[in-house]
């Protein structure tokens, strides 16, 4: 029975022979449960409920047993419905064999979230397990994922977490070879990671299948003989755990030594004693990878346009509104709304799910997709209304019953130039706009949302200049503006400036849009730039450029896109069916552009404003093709190009390949032009699937491009290799209307990330106007709550301000304030944050490396110092050992002190929708 390969487990077991191998095996036990993907989220909330009962069975079975648990919101589920069962898992994590770790909500997509979404994850995760089991997690973990965005190490490590766990991309499928390696951001923070071998979860009968394929794709450092290894085990995806056949098999393995030493283990003693095998100078000489983790399931850049873009809004709205209640509540003692944001922080963060976001969830999981984050924009556009109506009460308003008074909310931490679009009534003759002291500002009449016969609805385009976080008073004036009329100057102080005429013009021979920067032609048969000059200095990085601008091809890869390296090959144009002037007027101009293919349609309004070094484009695609892929594209002249990538607090130059590629919201090709630097960055809210094509790609003759997916249309959750029937009944994405926006921006020199940064931030999120009233008042017309001065050679940009998750002194609210270095430039750049409230100013003084993010505490109490937090918002010293320094052995998580507890019991969920 000793020898038995298989069958009931032997009593007595004997001592492995002296010839065992000399390699401990860490065995880690887990049930990788999908919330979403073939199933809704409601069957996801009782699957975890049926694992985690199994899970404790074997627990009373096995006294060696050890489980691995690294999705919060499952412990979560099961504590909202089952008390009893949760205080089971309580137990168990007591006695150390219920090992928590990820530390995250979910186990999220790892390059569509935007970087404050993965704080947010860890903010939640970590409160948690702290609150629930007195201590966070120092482990990071995402089995499952699709790829992993490099400012990832930075995130853990200033969430308490040292070390990574994750399956993709395999070793077929990446540049990196090493089962265990430094992961290394940016800013240089690190965390010890290691690439589970063949896969995370098993089938239900014995373990050595999966211990025999998992040895064999582990990477052994030569010289080490005895270095640990760790292979997963237990049925996954629709959860289940380790079975009893598992856990027989690896004590009747462990017995014969076939492998070496199983240990049931968890990754904590793993990474532990793989750093202790190691030692300081096998640590230290580990690789390091300074890049993303690359590439699996490119398809999923693209895939499913509406949840994508659903999130990208509600991720906006709910920043936003933390914002705005940060500052009434700073301001005016309203009751920060913590359990309402908490709730929309969770829809968020549940709707990351790396099956959701990705697009390769079952179709009906996109209705509670779309329900839920709904629900987020919801609850923050009430926070966002009542904040502003606070602050709008205390602004004086004289009357002038000529007038319409018009609030105009800045959201962002800098000040803006933009153009605000708004519906008015009353005004039959139309109005024109001036600022709090009487003085205009570019305005035109637009085309109202309402049509009706009601001649005194109508809607108004005007440039609002406004500062940083802050607001300012318009007013709306019947009727034609008077040529005398002086013109208001901008926010930011300086002298006002006169909108120069800006042409818009469509013959049979060319479109044209100009201003005083920019001259754009267009080709009237194709519907596309031949020219993109900036008057002033003479670089046009379009004109010359080879290759269509929409591509349409047949796409008959799976949801996922497995194996798919590029999608930038040849396609088949759209017809040009009409060009016009759309509008023209002192504010702006436009084109309309028509087009057609099959029986879809996409139509693109290219706008130019008076002052505009940017041509902005309003895209309306009604999509009707089954397995097919829309390109948008943008040839350029450039020669020697390198493209970079927004990626989440940062940003990444990748080769120019035509390989698709993540980003957030935007994408850059910078090369040189008759022997000068210049690029083009192209920048819009909704997409995420990019490439950067080099000359003759595909086809001889073309010059090097800029690629959006704008459309991918798979069957759902349609996996390779299973083959379509060719008379079977599908249901393919993306069919219907979809609605978004890109900038084109061209540049003479290198490219500006930060001002790329801000500029997508703007286009995401537009600030807010409202109508208003006449009344006394105590604020002035104008007022930013945030200024932000920086010196050195990068540029910090705020990414978060908030109210604390902690209830500051006497019930007050302290504040958040975060923010990183967003040019990546080399040295030291010093920034000083100004927060201005009626009782006085409060000031943040600190420097940042390239790419670095920092948290500061403002206390309410103008008594307490600024303090730097972490980014789950604790003290600092509550991080593990200091970054690049070998992790402490044994390493065990710091315990939450009795306020942390108390504090993060806020977290607690509420019912079963709050959880989904």
């Amino acid at each position: 029975m000793t020898n038995a390969p298989s069958g009931p487990q032997p009593a007595g077991l004997q001592p492995p022979p002296t010839a065992t191998p000399a390699r401990k095996i860490h065995m880690i036990g887990n049930a990788h449960l999908d919330c979403v993907w073939l199933w809704p989220w409601q069957e996801g909330y009782q699957e975890a409920r049926a694992t985690f009962r199994s899970v404790l069975d074997r627990m009373d079975e096995y006294p060696d047993f050890v489980f691995t648990c690294d999705q919060i919101v499952l412990l979560s589920f099961v504590e909202d419905h089952d008390p009893d069962l949760f205080a089971r898992i309580a137990d168990r994590v007591r006695e150390g064999r219920w090992v928590n770790v990820g530390g995250w909500w979910v186990e999220p997509d790892c390059n569509t979230p935007s970087g404050e979404s993965f704080v947010r994850q860890g903010l939640l995760g970590q409160r948690y397990l702290a609150s629930r089991f007195g201590k966070p997690t120092t482990v990071g973990m995402n089995v499952d994922p699709f790829g992993h965005n490099a400012m990832i190490p930075q995130i853990l490590r200033d969430q308490g977490m040292d070390t990574y766990t994750f399956l993709r991309p395999g070793p077929h499928e990446s540049d990196l070879h090493d089962s265990g390696f430094w992961w290394e951001s940016p800013d240089g923070s690190r965390v010890l990671a290691w690439r589970i071998p063949f896969e995370y979860c098993s089938p239900p009968g014995s373990v050595v299948g999966q211990t025999e394929k998992s040895l064999a794709q582990i990477n052994h450092r030569a010289g080490v003989d005895a270095e640990p290894v760790m292979v997963f085990y237990g049925v996954g995806n629709h959860g289940g755990g380790p079975t009893k056949a598992n856990i027989d098999s690896i004590h009747r393995f462990d017995t014969m030594g076939s492998f070496g030493r199983l240990k049931l283990s968890d990754p904590r003693q793993f990474f532990d004693e793989f750093a202790q095998a190691l030692g300081p100078d096998g640590l230290a000489a580990l690789p390091v990878r300074r890049d993303d983790l690359q590439h699996h399931a490119p398809g999923c850049y693209s895939a499913h346009s509406g949840i994508k873009q659903w999130l990208r809004r509600a991720q906006a709205n709910v920043l936003n509104a933390e914002r705005w209640a940060a500052v009434v509540s700073r301001e005016y003692g309203i009751d920060y709304p913590r359990e309402e944001l908490l709730h929309a922080w969770e829809q968020v963060c549940f709707n990351q799910f790396h099956d959701t976001l990705p697009g390769s969830a079952v179709e009906p999981s996109y209705d509670d997709a779309r329900d839920q984050l709904g629900e987020a924009v919801a609850i923050a556009k009430r926070i966002i209304t009542r904040s502003h109506n606070v602050i709008a009460r205390h602004v004086s308003i004289p009357m002038d019953t000529a007038t319409q008074p018009v609030l105009v909310f800045n959201p962002h931490p800098f000040p803006v130039e933009v153009d605000i679009e708004l519906q008015y009534g009353v005004q039959p003759a139309g109005v024109h706009v001036v600022d709090a002291d009487g003085l205009r500002t570019p305005s035109q009449r637009i085309q109202s949302t309402a049509t009706t016969d009601d001649k005194g609805r109508g809607a108004v385009a005007f440039r609002a200049s406004l500062p940083a976080l802050g607001y300012r008073l318009y007013r709306l004036i019947g009727g034609a503006a008077s040529p005398a009329l002086p013109w208001s100057p901008p926010a930011t102080g300086g002298p006002a400036v006169t909108p120069a005429p800006v042409t818009a013009e469509v013959t049979d021979e060319r479109v044209l849009l100009e201003n005083q920067h920019l001259r754009v032609e267009l080709d009237p048969v194709t519907g596309w730039l031949t020219s993109l000059l900036d008057k002033r200095t003479g670089v046009d990085v379009v004109a010359g450029a080879v290759g269509e601008h929409i591509q349409i091809s047949e796409d008959p890869t799976d949801t996922w896109g497995h194996r798919v390296i590029s999608y930038a090959g040849a396609g088949a144009p759209m017809s040009t069916t009409r060009v016009l002037v759309r509008q023209q007027g002192e504010l702006r101009a436009s084109v309309r552009v028509e087009r057609t293919w099959g029986r879809s349609t996409v139509v693109e309004e290219f706008t130019l404003a008076f002052d505009a070094d940017a041509l902005d484009c309003a895209i309306t695609i009604d999509w009707r093709e089954h397995a097919h892929l829309m390109k948008l594209r943008f040839p350029t002249v450039l020669t020697d190009p390198v493209g970079t990538y927004e990626i989440p607090f940062g940003h990444q130059e990748r080769p120019v390949d035509g390989a698709e590629e993540p980003g957030q919201s935007w994408i850059d090709l910078t090369g040189t032009v008759g022997g000068r630097t210049a690029g083009l960055t192209v920048i819009n809210n909704a997409k995420h699937g990019y490439d950067v094509s080099p000359a003759d790609s595909p086809t001889p003759g073309l010059t090097p491009s800029l690629g959006i997916t704008a459309v991918r249309s798979p069957v759902y959750s349609w996996h390779d290799p299973r083959e379509l029937e060719p008379d079977g009944l599908y249901s393919y994405q993306d069919q219907g209307i979809q609605r978004w926006r890109y900038q084109l921006v061209p540049h003479t020199g290198s490219l500006d990330a930060d001002n790329a940064t801000r500029r997508a931030t703007v286009l995401g999120s537009t600030p807010r106007a409202m109508l208003e009233s006449f009344h006394d008042g105590v604020m002035p017309g104008i007022h930013s709550y945030l200024d932000v001065e920086t010196e050195g050679p990068g540029r910090v940009i705020v990414t978060a301000l908030k109210g604390a998750e902690d209830v500051g002194r006497d019930g007050q609210t302290d504040v958040i304030v975060r923010a990183v270095e967003s040019s990546g430039r080399p040295g030291t750049t010093s920034a000083r944050f100004v927060l201005s409230f009626s009782d006085g100013n409060r000031e943040v003084v600190a420097d940042f490396g390239p790419s670095k993010l920092r948290t500061f505490k403002v206390p309410a109490d103008p008594a307490e110092p600024v303090v730097e937090v972490n980014l789950i918002e604790w003290d600092l010293d509550r991080q593990p050992a200091p970054v690049g320094q070998p992790l402490v052995t044994p390493h065990e998580a710091p315990t939450a002190t009795a306020d942390d507890v108390a504090a993060a019991t806020e977290l607690a969920p509420a019912d079963e929708d709050v959880q989904a």
